[in-house]
């Protein structure tokens, strides 16, 4: 059994983002709600006190429910008690009259982590034998790459070597 895939042609950018959509793919509309709700994040941040604008977010709006998240518990629990105040403000916006309810998550933000930084000791032993490498080597970039590794070694103290 073979699997033919369909071939689709290069469609105009026009076509792509007008409102009609074809076959259910509507960027024009996916870009459209992007920016209401970018509108709708902007307008709670302005509107809200400045220790809570840093941790919330508006997630998307579907079904007349705007999803609000935030990175903590306590955000939360703020936002529970402010719901009547915060479906008001949005309600003013254009495009949000009809938002009929909030959903309030929580999702914590884990810090990035950098990857731990390995130093690596090159012995003063092996450092001699790479320069005798380098030495017996014609080739020029190999006999560079040879006297360069063989600069990294260190001395019986742990100290580079000068």
């Amino acid at each position: 059994m073979s699997i033919k895939a369909k071939r689709f042609r290069a469609q105009p950018a026009t076509r792509l983002l007008s409102p009609q959509g074809t076959s259910g793919a509507d960027l024009g509309g996916l870009i459209r709600k992007a920016q209401l709700i970018d509108r709708a994040q902007a307008h709670l941040r302005h509107n809200l006190p400045e220790e809570i604008r840093p941790h919330l977010f508006v997630g998307g709006y579907r079904d007349g429910r705007l999803t609000l998240i935030t990175d903590g518990a306590h955000w939360l629990t703020w936002l529970r008690y402010e719901q009547a105040r915060l479906l008001r403000l949005i309600r003013e916006l254009p495009g949000f009259e009809a938002v009929l309810a909030l959903t309030l998550k929580v999702r914590p933000v884990s810090p990035v982590k950098p990857p731990p930084v390995q130093h690596r000791a090159l012995p003063a032993p092996a450092a001699e034998e790479l320069q005798a490498c380098a030495r017996d080597t014609r080739d020029p970039q190999l006999k560079r790459a040879l006297e360069r590794l063989a600069s990294h070694a260190r001395t019986e103290d742990g100290k580079p070597k000068p």
